[in-house]
């Protein structure tokens, strides 16, 4: 029988990367999705059908909370958050061989605003707002269930870098036409994790079978967001660097429909549960992730 791996929420940036790193590694990989030639979300059968003697679930689905957060977006991230992880939970309660592993995607922005300490699982202080709220009801939505052959892990993951998607394209932009400087105050540290170490991660959870419950998925040297930009110029060569302050990113935000507590809101997320455990991450340095993706 062929291995099997099932990624909930497959076609993202993240999701693409994931199915082709296991595919090399001679995996099947199915994906649910509400786009066509995969696993419609609507599909319980099918569902239940692939993730009998699968290896690992795997779930990123969820609306990007790129976008403004007026109602209806705000609707779109929370149910598109709750109900998939609802609809795999009630799935794998059906399932005579289910997958020994469920990880589900949560976020390192359940933690409040933080400029004076890290935050790890053990200390780590939860924040407030909607997005933190969002993070919570997620959370528990995922360990309300109670399934007896099935290991549950929540990645609580900060801001994925890589070639072809997330953070870097737009920064990269600031960075081309001059304004590659600080964000703010430049004093909010930025929580990151190479897409590379995402990978990594979770083969190493899939061996490591007394690793359950929450874990940070981010790299162990977070940095503040003017080292982030400085370091960013530097692998580009860039000479010119205006910052852009607060009100100057509210007023973009709106322009291009986001929110600035992508950029503005202080993450600074340690890894405590992974380095305890005897993880290596292959990029621990923002610099050493830079200039892999940079350079590629």
């Amino acid at each position: 029988m062929e291995k099997k791996i099932i990624i909930a929420g497959g076609t993202g940036f993240v999701g693409q990367y994931l199915n082709k790193k296991f595919i090399a590694f001679g995996y099947e990989v199915i994906i649910i999705s509400r786009q066509k030639n995969h696993i419609n979300w609507d599909n319980t059968p099918l569902i239940i059908e692939a993730l009998e003697n699968a290896e690992i679930l795997i779930n990123l689905a969820g609306k990007s909370v790129d976008c403004r957060y007026n109602k209806k977006s705000k609707e779109e991230i929370y149910n598109s958050r709750i109900d998939t992880t609802e609809i795999l939970g009630i799935a794998l309660l059906q399932c005579k061989n289910p997958p020994p592993l469920w990880i589900n995607s949560s976020t390192a922005t359940i933690y409040r605003h933080a400029e004076d300490r890290p935050m790890t699982e053990s200390a780590g202080k939860i924040g407030k707002g909607f997005s933190v709220n969002v993070a919570t009801n997620w959370e528990k939505t995922f360990f309300d269930f109670k399934l007896p052959n099935t290991r549950q892990v929540a990645l609580r993951m900060a801001i994925v870098l890589g070639n072809n998607g997330g953070v870097i394209k737009p920064l990269k932009n600031l960075v081309r036409f001059g304004l590659g400087g600080k964000q703010g105050s430049g004093n909010q540290m930025f929580s990151w994790i190479h897409i590379d170490d995402v990978f990594n991660a979770i083969t190493f959870i899939q061996q490591h079978s007394e690793l359950n419950g929450v874990l940070n998925t981010a790299a162990p040297n977070p940095v503040n967001n003017k080292t982030l930009m400085q370091m960013l110029r530097n692998q580009m060569g860039a000479k010119i660097a205006l910052p852009l302050p607060t009100w100057l990113l509210h007023i973009g935000a709106v322009l291009i429909k986001t929110e600035t507590e992508l950029i503005l809101k202080s993450r600074w997320v340690i890894p405590e549960r992974l380095l305890n455990a005897g993880f290596q991450f292959k990029y621990a340095t923002l610099d050493s992730a830079l200039k892999a993706i940079i350079n590629d």
